[in-house]
């Protein structure tokens, strides 16, 4: 479930918008009437959605953008007028007054991409550090010298130990390397 931060300036305006999505399903984490609160807030969650309007009392949206972290998106409310009809950099818009289909749609649209780049990120390989590539790599060579392999079948033997174990490869190189050196 993702999280969603509604924040508007005027407080009946972040309880309607929380009204409406909490009503399709939606699970509304904090209601914030300032820029603040709401980077509070998502400190608090780690990653979501923000449903904004334009302007607070301590920052504008375009600022609350920006102090956000990286794994929040943005979906500003306001009249187009404001953002001059084009969405700005990493900013979705909906203009005023607001459709409560096209709000419904745009953030399940904002939901699903969230989720795409969520399962993206932990489906792409994971980046050793320098002290587990020295392992892998002291254990090939270990290999190689004792019984003459190339790198590449050394590297292969170790995978299909590790798959075979079921261990990871580093713990594999490891074990290589303890054995060879008894």
């Amino acid at each position: 479930m993702t999280n969603i931060i509604v924040a508007f300036s005027k407080p009946e305006d972040g309880k309607n918008i929380k009204g409406i999505l909490v009503r399709n399903g939606y699970q509304v984490v904090a209601v914030c009437t300032s820029g603040s609160q709401a980077l509070s807030a998502a400190e608090g969650v780690g990653s979501g959605i923000v449903v904004s309007g334009y302007r607070f009392e301590d920052m504008l949206y375009d600022e609350l953008r920006q102090y956000l972290p990286a794994s929040f998106d943005m979906l500003l409310i306001s009249s187009p007028s404001r953002w001059g009809g084009q969405a700005p950099g990493n900013v979705i818009c909906l203009p005023m007054p607001l459709k409560v289909h096209d709000l419904i749609s745009t953030l399940e649209m904002m939901v699903q991409a969230q989720v795409r780049f969520r399962r993206k990120m932990k489906n792409r390989p994971r980046e050793r550090s320098g002290e587990e590539r020295r392992l892998i790599d002291e254990a090939k060579a270990l290999l190689m010298e004792r019984n003459n392999m190339t790198e590449s079948e050394a590297h292969r033997y170790i995978q299909k130990c590790s798959m075979d174990s079921g261990t990871n490869l580093v713990e594999t190189a490891q074990m290589v390397i303890s054995l060879i050196h008894v």
